[in-house]
């Protein structure tokens, strides 16, 4: 069974169990600041999680491209990647744990024809806060899975979240398919890292929230949400060993092997070749955000994934531009699916082109400082201070530094890297690390009165320099807001200060906040403001700010403005060509 087909029978199977298919949302997460990229088809579902009420229903299902980068030392291997696509179906406050696995259990089965005897699961074994998950096991006994195939493990394989120290949490239960190798150890079960059992598919029941004092309460709303790996499950359904042997892989693959001139790859140049597949097949994706290269934030990501793509190149022995003959395979695969692909192409070749030629001038010259480097280290450990040399003076990321030296058996000193960094630039490391973990965005009082502020201050914006203003993208943590729009040039102070002055008298007077569900037709009927219609579904929540303000959105907002409090602005900056950005803070 090829991609096409799975997805198609995924979205139909679950559109006749009452789901409403919903369209994929963007890589770049609008309603949760704890991320930088979208990692799972939850993220844009993160209000309705809540409990705010989603305009399709209570049941819904879809195919969401995802970036992550927890695993990407790993990529190379069989399974993991950066870029895929996840599958996904969501009860939110409907169904539970028996009409879900009994789903689960039918799709696999019945539709996909994998062999019930193949198939082993893992449930949650219980603890001193949490009970053990027999409802899920006694489900798997009765669809006709034998005891000695269902495993109770703890909160490492079997529980999700909370993605910070409070809020919804639950147990799951995990799909495993055997593909016969041989037991690597006695203890070899599902989770095991050796390759014999193949994860497939994931229930999350979200059914406790934790409380600040680490006390699990039961959620009012119990949701669940699923997820299976479109690539994982496609290899599996082939039976291929690796997801790089399907056709969402190969055309890349004999593409590089085109570019090298290799009929053939070592066990090391098959690596590289799938570091290099992977990671520009993301990047590809990325871009069509229109999403730039940079030393921050998701330019960071993706300036990281170009300048390792062309490293694993260099191994290959490609010596020249190859970056957008690669890309062209991937919007040859993917375009039907992402519209974006083909409209953006011109800027995705324009930014790979232009970071391929910055980093290739320098790459050679880094390669043999970090030699001289190597020589020259004391207790085989590289000195932050090199570390920083390299990414300042010859464009190296830190982790490609970090890649370079485990593979001469070296290691590199992380903290002495990002202390030399904040002695010139503020970035924390939480944007390169931290910041990457899943989990439900923060909808304390401050985001949701941060958030309605943005709807006041777009709407200013267009009011003050005109209707060609659009949102290009926001970030909202309870500490600022930072939203940004189309405009060519720097604002001047006086516009600075009618637009704040704007958002501010708006605020005083107390206007109402009123959400109305609408067809995307009539939304736009109305005057709202919607940009990113083809991520939208049938039906949209559109939140309008007495006359002042209306949009399409998700959410979370307040009742009435005089809620916000007084709206200031702290910084007004180019972030990219034809794009500008403005923080601002609530006093």
């Amino acid at each position: 069974m090829k991609r096409k087909e799975l997805i198609t029978k995924y979205l139909t199977f679950f559109k006749s169990k009452q789901h409403v298919i919903i369209p994929s949302a963007s890589l770049i997460p609008e309603n949760d600041p704890t991320v930088l990229f979208t990692t799972a088809g939850m993220h844009p579902l993160v209000p309705y999680l809540l409990g705010q009420n989603h305009p399709s229903g209570k049941r819904l299902v879809n195919v969401q491209p995802c970036i992550r980068t927890a695993d990407i030392e790993n990529v190379g291997d069989d399974i993991h990647l950066t870029f895929f696509e996840m599958l996904g179906n969501w009860s939110l406050g409907d169904y539970w744990k028996k009409e879900a696995i009994e789903m689960s259990f039918e799709f696999l089965t019945k539709y996909l024809n994998f062999d019930k005897d193949k198939l082993h699961v893992t449930v949650f074994a219980g603890d001193d806060q949490v009970p053990k998950d027999d409802e899920s096991a006694n489900i798997w006994l009765n669809l006709g899975i034998p005891k000695e195939r269902i495993y109770f493990l703890g909160r490492e394989e079997n529980w999700w979240g909370p993605a910070g120290k409070t809020g919804p949490c639950g147990p799951c239960t995990e799909m495993f398919i055997d593909t016969g190798k041989e037991k690597c150890s006695e203890d070899c079960k599902p989770g095991c890292g050796c390759g014999k059992y193949f994860e497939i598919w994931n229930d999350v029941f979200m059914e406790y929230n934790k409380k600040a004092d680490g006390t699990y309460e039961p959620l009012k709303q119990r949701n669940v949400d699923t997820g299976m790996g479109v690539e994982r499950t496609i290899a599996m359904l082939q039976g291929k060993k690796s997801i790089y042997d399907t056709e969402v892989f190969l055309p890349i693959i004999e593409k590089i092997k085109e570019i090298a001139k290799k009929s053939i790859f070592t066990e090391g140049e098959k690596k590289s070749s799938r570091v290099i597949a992977d990671h520009l097949k993301a990047a590809v994706f990325i871009l069509s955000e229109n999403i730039e290269p940079s030393n921050i934030e998701r330019g960071y990501v993706l300036r990281r994934l170009i300048r390792k793509a062309i490293r694993h190149a260099k191994l290959l022995g490609i010596e020249k531009n190859f970056t957008s003959e690669i890309a062209e395979k991937v919007i040859e695969i993917y375009k039907e699916s992402y519209k974006e692909l083909d409209i953006n192409k011109n800027f995705i070749m324009e930014h790979l082109e232009k970071e391929e030629n910055r980093f290739r001038k320098t790459l050679e010259k880094g390669l043999k400082k970090f030699q001289l480097i190597v020589k020259e280290s004391k207790d085989n450990i590289i000195s932050g201070k090199d570390a920083f040399l390299l990414f300042q003076s010859y464009g190296f990321p830190l982790e490609m530094t970090m890649e370079l030296a485990e593979e001469n058996n070296l290691e590199v000193d992380e903290e002495g890297f990002y202390s030399e960094y904040s002695k010139h630039q503020e970035l924390s490391r939480k944007a390169t690390v931290g910041i990457f973990k899943s989990g439900l965005a923060d909808n304390s009082e401050k985001t949701t009165r941060l958030h309605t502020a943005t709807h006041l201050l777009h709407a200013a914006l267009r009011m003050v320099l005109g209707e060609h203003v659009q949102q290009r993208g926001s970030n909202i943590t309870p500490e600022r807001l930072r939203f940004d729009f189309s405009h060519n040039k720097k604002l001047t102070e006086e516009e600075l200060k009618k637009i704040e002055e704007l958002v501010n008298k708006k605020i005083s007077e107390g206007l109402e906040v009123k959400c109305e569900e609408m067809s995307i037709e009539e939304a736009k009927r109305q005057g709202a403001l919607a940009f990113f219609t083809s991520k939208y579904g049938d039906r949209v929540s559109v939140y309008s700010i007495g006359d002042f303000s209306k949009e399409v959105c998700a959410g979370p907002h307040v009742k009435n403005t005089k809620e916000i409090g007084r709206f200031k602005i702290i910084k007004e900056e180019g972030v990219a060509a034809g794009v500008r950005r403005i923080k601002a803070i609530l006093e």
